[in-house]
């Protein structure tokens, strides 16, 4: 049933003299005071929460105008916005001062060139335009406080990660509105951690950080040996994954002039790297095996492209791809996780050679200054001896371990 609105009339607004909230409908209410002053006030639910507006006296807005914001403020909860936001917004824009969300992409505008590749781009105006939305349309000069840990105290305890790094970046927005001279250069950041914020919430190291569900190394086989009949990019390219105990995004956006099979080696660019730095794989016989598999049937420039045969796989479908095998206290992540105890507890390998086969950087300045290579040829019998173990021919009694499930052949490498 639609809700009525324009309930009250102009004789009413007048003669209403009993405290409490009138509902003219659609979220627009006449608010009587004990007093008997009078005001309006727009209420709507966000995220489970009532919020409120207020749009002024009786006195200061007439019925039809109070109608006439509440229509507006209506339109902008269709949009998906909320009302309290884009008024502060077009506040700031008609006096000429810059919001939170303005200083935010000049601020990601000078500095995006500097960082070391898109995704980490992609990571800093994510982290501001999701979790940071509620600050965006308020006044840089406004932002205080409070204003920051309504922004933090959501997602402090759950998300602890990526609650330091909205806050560090928060912090950096504002430095850059100071500098600017959008705000007072002797006032103190909000977001300012040390003798700050530090007072007002529990420190990050005593926060429980998430770690990524890792398959036991033992039933990494058996679940080889299943991922192996499904004839899917998707399995090929989370075995592919598996493997190389890459990350996801480096195996996924492979593209072909990254390898050279006649040497057995993937060579990842430096832009694609989460540390930044140029990272060769030696490849195990199975890898090579499925990038020649995949090389038949090449259709652009990725290795394992998805629908659109020039954009490679989405990380869904990898998750997809555990899923369908039965696979849900794991996730693609922790292989590397696997792989690292693998290393550790069937292997001799130095721990500096499982690092760096997981492309961390290890060491002090010094160390790291005097150590030019790579290993590649060390890394190399460590992923020769991961694939062999991994091979199911050799791990029959991993294999006997696992009930294993048939799969049904589809179209030549369907994505998934």
């Amino acid at each position: 049933m639609v809700k009525k609105i324009n309930r009250l009339s102009a004789r009413t607004i007048a003669t209403l003299s009993k405290p409490g909230r009138h509902a003219d409908g659609g979220g627009l209410y006449l608010k009587v005071d004990a007093g008997g002053a009078k005001r309006w006030t727009f209420m709507w639910m966000r995220a489970g929460r009532q919020r409120e507006a207020g749009l002024g006296s009786v006195i200061a807005v007439p019925l039809v105008k109070a109608r006439e914001i509440a229509a507006s403020y209506r339109a902008v909860l269709a949009d998906g916005g909320d009302p309290i936001e884009s008024r502060q917004k077009a506040q700031a824009e008609k006096q000429g001062r810059k919001t939170f969300g303005d200083v935010a992409n000049e601020f990601l505008l000078a500095n995006e060139p500097s960082w070391r590749n898109a995704k980490h781009r992609a990571q800093w105006r994510m982290t501001l335009e999701v979790y940071g939305k509620a600050l965006m349309p308020v006044p840089v000069e406004n932002i205080e406080t409070t204003t920051v840990l309504e922004a933090l105290k959501p997602i402090w305890q759950t998300k602890p990660e990526t609650a330091s790094r909205l806050r560090g970046r928060i912090e950096a927005v504002l430095d850059a509105a100071r500098v600017a001279g959008h705000t007072p250069a002797d006032r103190l950041n909000p977001a300012r951690w040390k003798g700050h914020l530090d007072k007002l919430l529990p420190k990050p190291n005593k926060l429980s950080r998430g770690h990524h569900a890792a398959m036991p190394y033992l039933d990494v086989p058996r679940f080889v040996s299943r991922l192996r009949e499904r004839e899917t990019i998707g399995a090929l390219a989370l075995e592919f994954l598996i493997l190389t105990a890459a990350r996801t995004g480096e195996a996924l956006g492979a593209e072909w002039p990254e390898f050279d099979l006649a040497e057995k080696l993937w060579t990842v660019p430096a832009a694609r790297m989460k540390a930044g730095r140029e990272h060769r794989v030696p490849l195990p016989p199975r890898a090579v095996e499925i990038i020649e598999q995949l090389a038949k049937v090449r259709t652009g420039a990725v290795a394992f492209p998805g629908q659109r045969l020039d954009k490679p796989l989405s990380n869904m479908a990898l998750e997809m791809a555990l899923r369908r095998l039965g696979v849900h206290d794991a996730t693609v992540h922790g292989f590397r996780s696997a792989f690292r105890d693998w290393c550790g507890e069937e292997t001799h390998f130095p721990r500096e050679i499982a690092e760096a086969a997981l492309a961390h950087v290890t060491g002090d300045k010094t160390e790291l200054a005097y150590r030019r290579g790579d290993a590649l040829e060390k890394r190399r019998s460590l992923m020769e001896a991961w694939g062999e173990f991994l091979t199911p021919s050799r791990n029959p009694a991993s294999i006997d371990r696992a009930a294993t499930s048939g799969s049904t052949p589809g179209r030549p490498f369907p994505s998934q």
